[in-house]
C-alpha cells in the first residue's frame, strides 16, 4: 500500500521544495497525546496536545532540545475554556511565543452556543500555561461545518495570521470519517490576525483544499517560512485509517498558490509507523513532532519526533 500511493501522489505536480526524512524517534511520549505543537522557548521546549479525560490540553516538557520527554501528568495548560466552549471537548492545540512576555495558545472546541466546534485563543505570561481563554471564538465557519485545527504564524514583516481548517466532513456523508461521498469542500483558511495575535483582522482566504489523492479531507494545518518560500503541512484521509498521513505544500506568498508535494513525507508502514499525522515543525523547519496509531480500540496515537533534512527538488523516505 506505501508504494502504490506513492506512485499515485508522483503523478501530481512536483513542489519547490521536496523534504527527505533521516531520523524518525520514538515513541518519545508513550500515553494518548494526538495533535501535538511543539514550542521552544530559552527555558526549555514544550508539547502541547488535545484532550485527555478530565485534561483539556496536555503539556509535555523536554530539556534537551526535544531528545527525551516528560509528560506533565496532572497538568491542564488551559482549565476552563471559553465560556462559549464546552469542556473536554478541546482539539489540537498550538502556542506561540508573542514576543512580550505573553504566550498565545490557538485550540479548537466543541460550542454548544454555534452547535460548531470553532478555533480560538488564550494567553499566559508562562509557557506552561495556565491559559486565560478570550471570551469570543475567532472563528466558527458554521455553514462550512466548524473549524478546528488552528496554528499561528508570524511573517518576516511582522504581521500574525492563523491557518485552520473548514470541517466540512462533520457534516455527514459516511464513511470512517464523513464526506465519503466527497460533497463538502474541506478547505484550509488562512486569517490575518492583530498584533495581539489574538484578534482577527480582514476575512479569511482559502490557500489550500483537497485534491484527487487526499481522500475525503485535508486537516491539521501548520505554516512556516523556509528560505524564503511558504510550506504548508498537513494531513490527509482519516485520523482513524491507515491511509492518515502528513503531506506538505509549498507557495512563493503567503496566500499561495500553493502546491502540493509529488508524494506524501510519511505514510502507514514508513519507519514502521501506522496513520502518522497531526505534524508541527519547527520554525525552522528542521524538527518537528507528530503522532502515530498504537491501538485503535479505543484510539491511541502516541508522540513522535523527526528530523528533516531539505533536499532539494528529489523527495526520498
Amino acid at each position: 500500500m506505501p508504494r502504490f500511493r506513492r506512485t499515485l501522489f508522483a503523478l501530481m505536480s512536483l513542489a519547490a521544495l521536496p523534504l527527505t526524512w533521516a531520523t524518525v524517534n520514538g515513541p518519545v511520549i508513550s500515553a494518548n497525546f494526538p495533535d501535538p505543537a511543539i514550542l521552544v522557548t530559552s527555558g526549555g521546549t514544550y508539547a502541547f496536545a488535545t484532550n485527555s479525560g478530565n485534561i483539556n490540553i496536555q503539556v509535555a516538557t523536554s530539556t534537551d532540545d526535544g531528545v527525551t520527554w516528560e509528560l506533565e501528568s496532572g497538568v491542564d495548560a488551559l482549565p476552563n475554556v471559553g465560556s462559549w466552549a464546552t469542556a473536554n471537548s478541546t482539539w489540537a492545540p498550538d502556542v506561540i511565543d508573542r514576543g512580550d512576555g505573553t504566550f498565545v495558545m490557538y485550540y479548537a472546541a466543541w460550542s454548544t452556543l454555534y452547535s460548531t466546534h470553532c478555533v480560538a485563543a488564550a494567553t499566559s505570561i508562562t509557557a506552561v500555561g495556565p491559559y486565560t481563554p478570550e471570551s469570543h471564538p475567532i472563528a466558527c465557519q458554521t455553514q462550512g461545518g466548524g473549524a478546528i485545527d488552528p496554528a499561528g504564524f508570524q511573517d518576516t514583516n511582522g504581521t500574525r495570521y492563523i491557518v485552520y481548517k473548514v470541517d466540512g466532513s462533520s457534516l455527514g456523508g459516511g464513511g470512517p470519517c464523513g464526506n465519503a461521498n466527497g460533497e463538502y469542500s474541506t478547505p484550509i483558511m488562512l486569517q490575518q490576525m492583530e498584533a495581539d495575535g489574538v484578534t482577527p483582522t480582514g476575512e479569511p482566504v482559502q490557500i489550500l483544499d483537497r485534491g484527487q489523492f487526499d481522500g475525503p479531507l485535508i486537516e491539521a494545518p501548520v505554516l512556516i517560512l523556509h528560505n524564503g518560500t511558504y510550506v504548508l503541512f498537513f494531513s490527509s484521509n482519516c485520523y482513524n485509517t491507515d491511509l492518515y498521513d502528513i503531506s506538505y505544500a509549498t507557495a512563493p506568498s503567503i496566500s499561495g498558490p500553493y502546491t502540493k508535494a509529488s508524494s506524501p513525507l510519511l505514510i502507514t508502514g514508513d519507519d514502521d509507523l501506522t496513520a502518522p499525522g497531526g505534524a508541527t515543525p519547527r520554525l525552522d523547519g528542521e524538527f518537528m513532532v507528530f503522532h502515530a496509531t498504537v491501538n485503535t480500540s479505543p484510539l491511541t496515537r502516541y508522540m513522535y519526533t523527526a528530523t528533516v533534512t531539505w533536499n532539494g527538488t528529489i523527495v526520498s523516505t
